[in-house]
């Protein structure tokens, strides 16, 4: 049994909207992975933030270590030199 023309006119567009909503349906879809897949990347990010800040907290507590280890040592070596110098008065 054959359409009349008028019929097919009448659903060119409905086929036309359908298939725009399943584009529309697929593009949704794609962003929402896409979505998903910039999340696990922010987290991913976020942890490897987190572990360079702990590094740098670190590598901060080791330079004030470094400073500190530093000053007692000019004050060992001053109070070495004192010590010699003394010691040269003595004429041993």
């Amino acid at each position: 049994m054959a359409k009349p023309a008028g019929r097919a006119l009448e659903l060119e567009p409905i086929d036309r909207l359908e298939e725009k909503l399943k584009q529309l349906v697929a593009l949704v879809d794609r962003l929402k992975a896409e979505q998903k897949d910039a999340q696990a990347e922010n987290a991913r990010l976020r942890r490897e933030l987190e572990g360079v800040t702990a590094k740098l907290a670190s590598g901060d507590a080791a330079a004030a270590e470094l400073s500190s280890l530093k000053e007692e040592r000019d004050l060992i070596r001053s109070r070495v030199v004192e010590m010699l110098g003394q010691l040269e008065t003595l004429n041993l």
